[in-house]
């Protein structure tokens, strides 16, 4: 059995372009752990190098029971790595094509109360996506949390980002074409996707999952099937999350994952509002959202 640093690696979980996540058993705390490795062809990469660990830094800082948190770090053979915990239950990947319709809408609300932890921290993810999102199976009800920071970044820096980086089929046309600053309305979206995805089986846009272009004003958005525990208004609702414009989406993730709960029909509208009501909720959401992304920036 491969050992990095005093933990035994029993299987490979998940690999990506730049890392690879191991279950692991630490001997010392007799417990399971997850366990983050650097690419070998990565490891001689400074900027990589420092993300990685940049990525361990933001989880170990974010302390919440919706976050996966970071335990240790180490090096082995010039390769860093980290340890997580190890969150029984898989991902909601697992999940799609094999939950009822009440289940899909709590699994993607909860999905938007972790995210919302991130939101509240100054972060922003960028790649929202059903891997991402570990179900907790040692809950009753089982719990989402988020992993895999690799691409968040500060709300603060967010206008001035100029690399894309994320997942075709979960990115927002602001973020995916690079049409101008984004914010946390750019995870919204992916939680849109993601919640379409739980319902229905399917990619928002096509088993290809496309981004869509900012220039597509109204993309055609296949509907959710009728059946018991789908809310009538539900459509409309995707649509606003999965809208090209920021502007038209829930203002914050908390605000979509309320809705997805409290779904009854009609047009979706924040909890309560009505009429030009409506529009001062919205706004006021909003302004909420801006200042508490600007007093966890200046308290640094």
């Amino acid at each position: 059995m491969q050992k990095l640093g005093r933990y035994l690696l029993e299987e490979r979980l998940g690999a990506g372009s730049f890392a690879t996540v191991w279950k692991a058993y630490d001997p010392e705390l007799d417990t399971d752990v997850a366990v983050k490795v650097l690419a070998d062809n990565w490891a001689s990469n400074a900027d990589v190098r420092q993300r990685f660990l940049a990525e361990a830094k933001l989880l170990r800082r974010i302390s919440s029971p919706r976050v996966v948190r970071v335990h240790d770090v180490g090096v082995q053979d010039d390769r860093p790595y980290f340890v997580m915990d190890y969150v029984r239950g898989g991902t909601l990947a697992e999940k799609i094509g094999h939950c009822r319709p009440a289940e899909a809408l709590r699994l993607a609300a909860e999905a938007g109360y972790a995210v919302q932890v991130l939101h509240d921290a100054g972060v922003v993810h960028r790649d929202v996506k059903p891997s991402n999102l570990l179900l907790d199976a040692g809950r009753t009800p089982p719990a989402v949390l988020v992993a895999d920071l690799g691409s968040a970044k500060r709300l603060a820096d967010a206008s001035g980002l100029t690399v894309t980086t994320g997942t075709p089929a979960y990115m927002a046309p602001e973020q995916a074409f690079q049409t101008g600053g984004f914010d946390g309305r750019a995870d919204v979206y992916a939680l849109g996707a993601v919640a379409f995805e739980l319902l229905t089986g399917q990619k928002p846009f096509g088993p290809g999952g496309r981004a869509v272009p900012a220039t597509e004003r109204a993309p055609v958005l296949p509907a959710v099937p009728r059946g018991p525990g789908v809310p009538n208004g539900i459509d409309v609702l995707l649509r606003a999350a999965l809208s090209v414009e920021p502007g038209d989406r829930p203002p914050t993730a908390q605000a979509f994952a309320d809705a997805l709960l409290s779904r009854e029909g009609g047009e979706w509208a924040p909890a309560g509002a009505s009429g030009p009501a409506r529009l001062v909720v919205w706004l006021a959401a909003v302004v909420v959202f801006l200042v508490t992304a600007v007093l966890t920036w200046a308290a640094r």
